[in-house]
């Protein structure tokens, strides 16, 4: 047997398929309809972003069933999991450097810029900008007033809940490794829960940054770090939530074994990784 032929026998070759087609058509209508709504094309852009999500969403049902139905016929093996496995590394790793560059960003403001503007003179020995002081929170020597978001109050209870929800995921991944089916699927559905609560504390917060404390996208340098910062993360949350809930449906018609099970710990890994990240940001942006 030549070793093609031997490598084919232990790692699965899905059939060609049209689906990575269809998501980057997709894409492309997604980001080319947005271009133009924000450049004012009337109706244009608001249906090419709806047939690109459209079409996102019709290849997300389609092509991850397609990878499930896979999965539970037995097709994937060891070497497949182990690829799958490196994959999702590599795939958190990229989102570590995609937070790395915003709270490379926070530094930078803090550090540098800030004091920076503060400190600047003009030939005559005079200040660049006399009433501005190094102090942050700031919006800048030309920002609007603000009052900063404290770390009392939802962000704390926020902080709670997301600690909490890692708790409730690692007893439903024990609850699996044992076949505990009933202890899996009940803090299952309690981290979902709590993702779901965080995310609405979060739509509050956001309210109140807006209508209370005047602090808003264009509050600033610290407007647009804020947001920037915890609107990305409450979009991974989203994204998570999502996640463990179609795992949890999976779940319930009996998916995974205690010995096969990646697509449940892959889930897992990405939810503890939000977890670590909302703990610096409740650190970095909203403590110090």
């Amino acid at each position: 047997m030549t070793s093609s032929g031997a490598h084919s026998q232990h790692y699965f070759v899905p059939q060609p398929t049209l689906y990575p087609f269809i998501t980057a058509i997709s894409l492309f209508f997604l980001a080319g309809g947005f271009v133009l709504q924000i450049n004012q094309y009337g109706a244009t852009g608001k249906i090419g972003m709806l047939l690109g999500a459209a079409g996102l969403l019709y290849m997300m049902a389609r092509w991850f069933g397609a990878i499930i139905d896979e999965a539970e016929g037995g097709h994937y093996k060891r070497w497949e999991d182990l690829s799958f496995r490196h994959g999702m590394i590599w795939f958190i790793a990229s989102e570590i450097a995609f937070f790395a560059a915003f709270f490379g960003t926070l530094f930078y403001e803090r550090v540098i810029s800030v004091p920076d503007l503060a400190g600047q003179l003009l030939n005559n020995g005079t200040t660049l900008w006399p009433d501005f002081t190094a102090v942050w929170p700031s919006s800048g020597p030309l920002g609007p007033e603000f009052e900063a978001m404290g770390a009392a109050g939802i962000p704390a209870i926020n902080t709670a809940l997301l600690l909490s929800s890692g708790v409730t995921i690692t007893i439903a991944h024990w609850g699996l490794l044992k076949n505990k089916r009933r202890q899996l699927n009940a803090f299952l559905a309690a981290t979902i829960a709590l993702g779901v609560i965080f995310l609405l504390l979060q739509g509050y917060e956001y309210y109140h940054a807006y209508t209370d404390l005047g602090l808003t996208l264009g509050a600033g340098v610290y407007g647009a770090t804020f947001f920037m910062l915890t609107g990305f993360h409450g979009f991974h949350v989203t994204l998570g939530a999502i996640m463990l809930s179609v795992i949890f449906g999976r779940t319930l018609k009996g998916h995974f074994t205690p010995e096969r099970h990646f697509g449940f710990e892959g889930v897992a890994w990405y939810w503890h990784f939000v977890d670590v990240v909302w703990l610096l940001l409740f650190i970095f942006v909203y403590w110090l």
